[in-house]
């Protein structure tokens, strides 16, 4: 199998240089990486060319960002992961390869980043909860055929959710494939905002989601008080 990652980023040069640099080392010669920049203005773009197969721009926004990515794509697999998720493993590759036949689409289980003493029950209901409802969020490095993400049309072109959306759509056809090696989710909206505070709101929104509000509007909420931009590729 071929696997092209897909990297959506915006102003993500503190940490895009070991990132690309370890998931280089990991890839195969079949395999490619492909970033999509949203309009970065701290030179993510120049990093990104010394690793990447192909750098793409476009405006700003997950979802735009990801389906150009993919609609360039060239492997059997397309694997989409955020420049803040730490290094890429031997494992994480290797379990991607491992896939049963039948596999459609899929997700890593997460870990936090930081050293909060509630961090490793959050990530640890983040899984169960993954597992229970077959949604998968950006963290947790969406895997999906790229023939399956082009035919359901890829992400949905909205501010907020995108990942959520495209998980329903994908659960339609399959139940995900959940693999344990786990990627690391980056910890700065807890730590900058309150590991308490954060959970409640990302349960509050997800509910009002789930209520069919428009995701704009969450949006607006999410980032309007103490929320900075979005790293990792935008909204």
């Amino acid at each position: 199998m071929s696997v092209s990652v897909v990297v959506p980023v915006l102003d993500e040069a503190r940490c895009l240089d070991d990132f690309l640099a370890g998931l280089r080392e990991r890839l195969g010669e079949q395999d490619e990486i492909i970033v999509v920049d949203g309009g970065s203005e701290d030179g993510s773009p120049l990093i990104a060319r010394e690793h990447a197969d192909l750098v793409l721009h476009c405006d700003r926004g997950r979802a735009r960002q990801m389906n150009l990515g993919a609609e360039r794509a060239k492997g059997d697999w397309l694997w989409f992961l955020h420049a803040d998720c730490g290094r890429v493993k031997r494992g994480h590759l290797a379990a991607l390869r491992a896939l049963p036949e039948d596999a459609q689409w899929g997700r890593f289980d997460v870990r936090l980043s930081g050293d909060h003493r509630l961090f490793p029950v959050i990530g640890h209901a983040m899984n169960l909860r993954s597992r229970w409802t077959g949604i998968a969020t950006g963290d947790q490095g969406i895997f999906v055929r790229r023939e399956l993400f082009l035919e359901l049309g890829g992400f949905p072109l909205q501010p907020l959710m995108e990942d959520v959306a495209l998980s329903t759509r994908l659960r339609g056809r399959a139940r995900p494939v959940c693999l344990r090696p786990r990627l690391v989710a980056d910890s700065r909206r807890w730590e900058e905002n309150g590991v308490l505070r954060t959970t409640l709101l990302m349960w509050q929104l997800r509910w009002r989601y789930w209520r069919g509000e428009d995701p704009a509007r969450l949006h607006r909420d999410y980032y309007r008080h103490h929320y900075r931009q979005p790293h990792t590729g935008t909204r």
